[in-house]
């Protein structure tokens, strides 16, 4: 599978390689000749949509890879806010409750295809989970990398898929780097946030919306598509995504890229409101959307550019507006996490900066539900970040 850089145009075929010489992220070459020419008639899970990307896919085979993907689009007149039309996209009906579960499903399944048996991710969150529980379901070994004081119940929720868990002392934002190279020598494959097989597998989460919406009577796609932003990785496979619809001919008004962040911990909406096209790591703050709060974003960068090219935008907003968003969801019907509540407290901030306005339609990415309560006492590893290529020695 060719990599290909976004920003330099650097390309290789070094199926190890995450990012370019020049410091940014690869993602895997989409190719506009190998894309369908219409529509998928019925999508069931996200390999439905995937020949949309025009990449080189694998075969989900069974277990989490085939069940990822396919959730609805559900029309949400209750939420509808300052004259927009919204739908949602609940992924947290992925298998394990979150949007990862497409990234994962990809990258399981293009390494069992290699004939790999290792994975392994740096993550505290939903993505650990979900990489414990695809390896567990493809009887691969796994590592999971967290932090040092990361909280007992989401250690006992990523436990239970029993992967090897190591708490990593240092600084957390370098254990992402330091994983890759490790990981690279060792022969283990880590599915990290912006990894290019996890961004081919989360462009799925924009290609359904897009084709859900070609499938509605007007056949329109959304004015504008609002996801929340972490890492970046996500983004930029909705990037990926309408980047390879348009070239493709299927795609004639993409919609705008709206990225949302917690105030507290926000540099990418920061970059984006000074008008930069790099983003600068921030201290961060505490946020009750813990699962975004990422102070020095591996893609942040490609995040901000996709808004801009697509003349979205990237807004901050604060926790008592997380708050109430949320109880706007569960009246509605929908529980979904913290960080997927920005997307609905982000509606008035973009409809202040003239990116939303009356009459328009957008698409809210309720990226999962969040993690369910632990309870069982849980064996791990302790490894200083200085040591991390000592732990498949």
């Amino acid at each position: 599978m060719t990599r290909v850089c976004w920003r330099c145009g650097a390309r290789t075929d070094d199926d190890r390689r995450v990012r370019c010489d020049c410091g940014e992220p690869l993602w895997l070459e989409s190719d506009p000749e190998a894309a369908p020419d219409s529509w998928p008639s019925c999508i069931e899970s996200m390999w439905d949509v995937l020949p949309l990307l025009g990449v080189d896919a694998p075969s989900p085979g069974d277990g989490l890879p085939a069940a990822a993907g396919g959730t609805p689009l559900v029309r949400t007149e209750p939420l509808d806010t300052g004259g927009v039309t919204l739908y949602v996209k609940p992924e947290g009906l992925n298998p394990t409750g979150s949007f990862k579960d497409r990234g994962t499903a990809f990258g399981i399944a293009a390494a069992l295809e290699r004939g790999e048996r290792r994975v392994g991710t740096v993550s505290h969150g939903n993505m650990a989970e979900s990489v414990a529980a695809g390896a567990a379901a493809a009887g691969m070994d796994c590592t999971v990398l967290v932090p040092a004081d990361i909280a007992d119940e989401r250690l006992a929720a990523i436990a239970r898929y029993g992967p090897r868990l190591v708490r990593a002392d240092g600084d957390y934002g370098r254990l992402y780097f330091e994983a890759l190279e490790a990981g690279r020598d060792a022969g283990v494959r880590f599915l990290n946030s912006d990894a290019p097989w996890r961004v081919a597998g989360q462009a799925t989460t924009a290609l359904e919306v897009l084709a859900q919406f070609a499938r509605t009577a007007d056949g329109e796609a959304p004015d504008a598509l609002v996801l929340p932003v972490s890492s970046g990785g996500h983004a930029s496979g909705a990037w990926q995504a309408v980047r390879s619809l348009t070239a493709a001919g299927l795609l004639d008004a993409p919609p705008k890229l709206c990225f949302v962040q917690a105030a507290a911990c926000a540099p990418i909406a920061e970059a984006f409101a000074r008008g930069d096209d790099e983003v600068t790591a921030v201290e961060g703050g505490a946020t009750i959307a813990y699962s975004i709060a990422n102070a020095d974003p591996p893609s942040g960068n490609r995040a901000l550019a996709a808004a801009s090219a697509t003349d979205g935008a990237v807004v901050a907003v604060d926790d008592p507006a997380i708050e109430r968003a949320g109880e706007r969801f569960a009246g509605a019907g929908l529980a979904v996490e913290p960080a997927s509540a920005t997307t609905l407290a982000a509606l008035e901030p973009l409809r202040d900066a003239g990116v939303l306005d009356d009459g328009d339609t957008a698409a809210l990415v309720a990226t999962g539900r969040g993690f369910g309560d632990g309870g069982a006492e849980v064996a791990t590893e302790r490894v200083d970040l200085s040591a991390v290529d000592s732990l498949f020695e």
